[in-house]
């Protein structure tokens, strides 16, 4: 069952998808995107937040990602690049949860709306994204 932070991922992700595209404003995307089905069902207040901070905080987001990427930041998908700054953002932004859950839950982002292995490649780079912004709590759990 999905929980009402997964689903706010799951918009907020939308949101960041949807931004990259047309470079709308955010807030005129979390108001199209409260229209879809399933959207009374989500923490709106978590995805306002994810999506409106994760678009402020992206070129600093990408400045942090870049040198982790086995390519150019351009050359990524717009679902992984999505997924990277959303969990690059909560990473920054939202201590109270656990790495570990910011991880597996864009994990199953990518899983879901990605390409084949991508869930392996936004693994990888969320890991090491971790390991630098959140590096005490990291060893904490090694």
């Amino acid at each position: 069952m999905k929980t009402d932070r997964r689903r706010a991922r799951e918009f907020a992700m939308q949101g960041l998808y949807q931004w990259q595209l047309t470079r709308t404003d955010p807030a005129v995307i979390a108001r199209q995107l409260a229209e879809a089905r399933g959207f009374d069902k989500i923490d709106a207040a978590y995805f306002r937040d994810l999506l409106e901070g994760a678009v402020a905080a992206a070129e600093e987001l990408e400045r942090e990602i870049a040198p982790l990427l086995d390519r150019e930041l351009a050359r990524l998908s717009p679902v992984e690049r999505s997924i990277l700054l959303l969990a690059g953002y909560e990473l920054a932004h939202h201590p109270e949860v656990p790495f570990r859950v910011v991880v597996n839950e864009a994990v199953e982002l990518a899983k879901t709306y990605g390409g084949t292995d991508g869930y392996r490649f936004v693994n990888g780079v969320l890991d090491k994204l971790a390991a630098r912004l959140r590096e005490a709590e990291v060893k904490a759990v090694s």
